[in-house]
């Protein structure tokens, strides 16, 4: 069992940055590959960006590609989204995600272990 624990979130002005941070409890973090997704109000989660085991190559949604950098240190079992140049249309409760599976998925049932979210919200 992995159980996730997001922090970091909170309300900032367009523009502005945020870092989000998961925290993981799991005997062998450094098995699991990461995601992060995003799910604004009556909108379908959505894939942000993922990360493998190594932490070598991430892969990122198209609108926040050069905006938001993923990372991940093993020695702390903690997973991060560095979240630049803000815009209002990234407000979401963002979650971190888990999975042992071989691959590279974008899709949400990929991952078996999720946080219980975070809220992000931009101001404009």
């Amino acid at each position: 069992q992995v159980q996730l624990v997001e922090s970091g979130g909170g309300v900032v002005q367009a523009g502005g940055s945020l870092r989000l941070s998961c925290a993981a409890s799991a005997r062998s973090f450094s098995i699991y590959s990461m995601g992060w997704f995003r799910q604004a109000p009556g909108k379908e989660r959505e894939f942000v960006g993922r990360i493998d085991w190594s932490g070598i190559n991430p892969h990122y949604a198209d609108f926040v590609k050069g905006r938001f950098t993923i990372s991940r240190d093993n020695a702390e079992n903690t997973f991060y989204l560095q979240m630049n140049t803000l815009k209002p249309e990234d407000t979401a409760v963002y979650y971190c995600a888990a999975t042992s599976r071989a691959g590279i998925s974008f899709n949400p049932r990929w991952y078996d272990y999720w946080g219980q979210g975070i809220q992000v919200t931009v101001s404009s």
